[in-house]
């Protein structure tokens, strides 16, 4: 899995490309955590290049959305392919995390 970081407005857009698993889900952990601690306005996950989520890549976003609101800190996933977002949506997480059909609509809902 690889990361791509970067800063907008003080949002914070993760990209995500490859496979989030067990081994690569700390990578994604330590991201979030800067983030939140930077105290972002809003982090985007944008999931277009990631193919296969793990129940320790689903554990990262989950252990996160207490702080997150707590903080009042806008998190939203975005561009899931349908593979990914059925794993969210049989979970019923997709109740729990907000998701958006691509990077600029996810930006225009953290305004």
């Amino acid at each position: 899995m690889n990361l791509t970081i970067e800063h907008q407005a003080g949002v914070c857009i993760i990209h995500v490309e490859g496979d989030l698993d067990a081994s690569s889900s700390i990578t994604l952990d330590n991201a979030m955590q800067e983030a939140i601690q930077r105290q972002e306005k809003a982090i985007i996950v944008n999931c277009e290049k990631l193919n296969y989520i793990s129940s320790a890549g689903l554990g990262v976003f989950m252990s996160h959305l207490s702080d997150l609101e707590e903080k009042n800190i806008f998190f939203a996933l975005c561009s899931m392919n349908e593979k990914v977002k059925n794993v969210f949506d049989i979970l019923g997480l997709g109740e729990l995390i907000k998701h958006y059909p691509n990077q600029e609509v996810a930006l225009q809902a953290a305004q």
